[in-house]
């Protein structure tokens, strides 16, 4: 007990002293962060058990496509969070070239205005997604760590899963009850039948109140501090570096360009396209049968 008052009083005076210090002059930082999303390729054979050589060969063909460098710009009210640009290795297409359909372009959050715009192309079209900047519900914990020169809290919450998520994407019968359902039922030829996304996914966040700013990469922000890493389901986004009040400052230039859509609108598009996609490969393989 005497330990976790220690803990609520050290992070209250953290608080207050940076909040101090932060609130004396305009300011802009620039944090960096790396992303990893892990899958287990042996499980999308396509119904044949891969050798260890070929799932070493798409987990090498992929790398640049889970693994990726992002910058987070950003001021008392606004941020910008976006990937670095780098050259594609040869021969990193394939299911990678696809699901980045799926990723999104440039995202700015306004915490003021509870405003979020995002770049977005998919399958060629440009889109500007426009909401309502939602928070999740956190649950604050006394946890530390030490994440670089920062003292990290630790939080948590339970995140919808909005539209085709690829990094939650699964194969069905995740575990043993779903397995003998599975087992039991008719084997579809469609590979798509064989994945499927979670309705939610539980998210571990750690902040610092050394920076006091509710912001975030990605999706995340709303706590006293800016969040330094965050893992959910099979991702890891982790800040490697911060530079506070950089003499070249960055502008935090809202995303203008594509046809406007809400988050909502968006996602029926993109599921509405993927039906599209399974529909025509169910079509094919059917003219291959009557042949």
């Amino acid at each position: 007990m005497k330990l976790s008052l220690l803990k609520t009083f050290a992070l209250s005076f953290v608080i207050c002293v940076s909040s101090m210090s932060f609130g004396q002059q305009s300011f802009q930082g620039k944090a960096y962060y790396q992303t990893k999303t892990t899958m287990d390729m042996s499980q999308f054979g396509g119904g044949r058990q891969l050798s260890p050589d070929q799932i070493k060969r798409i987990e090498d063909r992929m790398k640049s496509f889970l693994e990726k460098q992002y910058t987070l710009v950003f001021n008392k009210e606004e941020s910008i969070y976006k990937e670095e640009e780098r050259l594609e290795a040869q021969g990193s297409g394939g299911f990678g070239g696809f699901a980045s359909s799926f990723t999104g372009g440039p995202k700015y959050k306004n915490v003021k205005s509870k405003e979020l715009l995002q770049d977005q192309e998919f399958f060629g079209k440009k889109f500007l997604i426009k909401d309502e900047l939602k928070n999740l519900e956190w649950k604050m914990g006394t946890e530390t760590k030490q994440i670089g020169n920062y003292t990290a809290f630790k939080a948590t919450a339970t995140k919808p899963v909005t539209g085709f998520d690829w990094r939650s994407i699964r194969r069905r019968g995740g575990n043993d009850n779903e397995k003998k359902k599975d087992s039991t039922a008719k084997k579809s030829d469609d590979p798509m039948d064989e994945i499927e996304i979670p309705k939610t996914v539980e998210v571990t966040a750690w902040y610092t109140p050394q920076v006091p700013i509710n912001q975030g990469p990605d999706d995340f922000w709303g706590l006293p501090g800016l969040i330094l890493e965050v893992n959910f389901d099979r991702t890891t986004i982790l800040c490697t570096k911060i530079v506070m009040n950089p003499k070249e400052k960055d502008n935090i230039d809202k995303p203008d360009k594509g046809e406007v859509v809400t988050q909502e609108e968006y996602t029926k598009i993109t599921m509405e396209k993927m039906q599209e996609f399974r529909d025509s490969r169910g079509r094919g393989r059917g003219r291959g049968r009557r042949n």
